[in-house]
């Protein structure tokens, strides 16, 4: 009696999902083609990280080797996207990788990839606000920082910020409000977005190639000594490393790609657009390919513009970009790049926060977490369980952790989840 009971609750961990192609899937409305698909997918993928990240990882762990941690990062996500793609691919319904995972391998892969995939996109949303809010406080001066400073007590664990943030946690709940009311993502506001962010990008890769000092990629002791002398004690800062192109030898270099992946979440969107393409088996994988070269391009112009603008350790990790800009003396242009950030991470953090109820909704509808959850309003017909409950986890994120523990973190959730759908594959071949 127990061996047949073990055997029966083996078989549900291993039953797999069965799924029709509905009438909206046999006839899409309008067939991407791989230009569409690129353009899909790089509105997906840049983010909060180019902006961000960049300052950070240059100055404390790669310093100007943070344009070849980049190409490091754009190589491991060109593998894992060929592995998504061909996942994609071979399941002919539009989904997520949880209900490819259901589809292709069975319950409990699913239930794994699923969790995976709620707790990234909760701490893409958390680490978005969080910089969303950095930025805007660099803008008004740091006042934000300064009334808030000290109000946890230093003996806290070190992953905890400095301090709690309640400018993302309001700017969280406040668009989780939005999507509670029905309000869904706007292609005419992605669009306007996506130029508003190529623009600033493209103003502070020429500004690079103009104010750029190509002495700031082999800098010495005596260039250190220099600027100490200047501009006041640096050694503060933390750690300089040792000069050079790779001040931080190449431990520094992979662990900046360890970190840059993080810049490169959001290809995997155009595999759920497969059944719109016309020929999912070669524009998927060509599209994925391009989408990743292109955002490659734009991190190692920005990265290289940063480190080529300022010296490595003297860049200002919470806003490098603005603050670049006042270090060559072009102070009004700070401004203009400050708000072109805005106005990009607060579209991003919305279409971060979107794809998380829809998760949740799937998996309670399966009978994989609490069936209310899968609970939606007779008149908007958004999960309003899903998405409460999504929203307020994010907004602790938000709240209570640093932008680079959350980086990391969400990193390891996204790895782990391309780690699956390479093991998945496998599995179907």
């Amino acid at each position: 009696m127990q061996c047949q009971d073990l055997h029966h609750f083996g078989q549900k961990l291993v039953r797999r999902r069965l799924l029709e192609p509905t009438e909206d899937s046999e006839s899409p409305m309008a067939p991407l083609n791989p230009m569409k698909l690129v353009a899909f997918g790089v509105a997906s993928t840049l983010g909060a990280g180019v902006y961000i990240l960049v300052g950070e990882v240059a100055m404390f762990i790669a310093g100007p080797a943070i344009v070849i941690s980049f190409l490091v990062a754009a190589v491991s996500s060109v593998l894992s996207g060929l592995c998504y793609a061909e996942f994609g691919t071979r399941v002919s319904w539009t989904g997520s990788a949880y209900l490819y995972s259901y589809i292709s391998v069975g319950e409990l892969w699913a239930f794994i990839t699923a969790w995976n995939l709620i707790l990234s996109y909760v701490v893409v949303t958390g680490s978005v606000a969080r910089a969303w809010s950095i930025a805007f406080d660099s803008l008004i001066g740091n006042h934000i920082f300064q009334a808030l400073e000290g109000t946890f007590s230093p003996y806290m664990p070190y992953y905890l910020a400095k301090y709690p943030d309640f400018v993302a946690l309001s700017l969280v709940l406040l668009l989780t409000g939005v999507l509670v009311l029905g309000v869904r993502e706007s292609v005419l506001v992605g669009k306007i977005s996506t130029g508003i962010n190529l623009l600033v990008l493209s103003f502070i890769i020429l500004s690079g190639f103009i104010k750029g000092d190509l002495h700031n990629w082999k800098l010495t002791e005596q260039d250190y000594t220099l600027n100490t002398s200047e501009s006041g004690d640096i050694y503060s800062l933390g750690p300089l490393g040792s000069g050079g192109f790779v001040p931080f030898d190449y431990d520094g270099i992979l662990h900046g790609a360890a970190l840059c992946f993080y810049s490169f979440v959001g290809f995997d969107d155009i595999v759920t657009k497969g059944e719109e393409a016309p020929n999912p088996h070669r524009s998927i994988p060509i599209s994925i390919m391009s989408t990743v070269f292109i955002c490659f391009l734009a991190y190692f112009g920005v990265s290289a513009t940063l480190t080529l603008m300022v010296p490595y350790y003297q860049i200002q990790s919470d806003s490098p970009f603005p603050q670049a800009f006042l270090h060559v003396g072009w102070g009004p242009a700070r401004y203009v790049v400050a708000v072109g950030i805005l106005c990009f991470l607060l579209y991003r953090l919305q279409s971060s926060l979107f794809p998380v109820p829809q998760v949740i909704q799937e998996m309670a509808e399966d009978g994989l977490l609490f069936r209310g959850l899968a609970r939606t309003h007779a008149r908007t017909k958004t999960p309003i369980m899903a998405t409460v409950s999504s929203g307020i986890l994010a907004g602790i994120m938000a709240l209570l952790f640093e932008f680079s523990n959350l980086v990391e973190l969400m990193s390891i959730g996204h790895l782990l989840v391309y780690s699956l759908v390479a093991f998945f594959v496998l599995v179907l071949r």
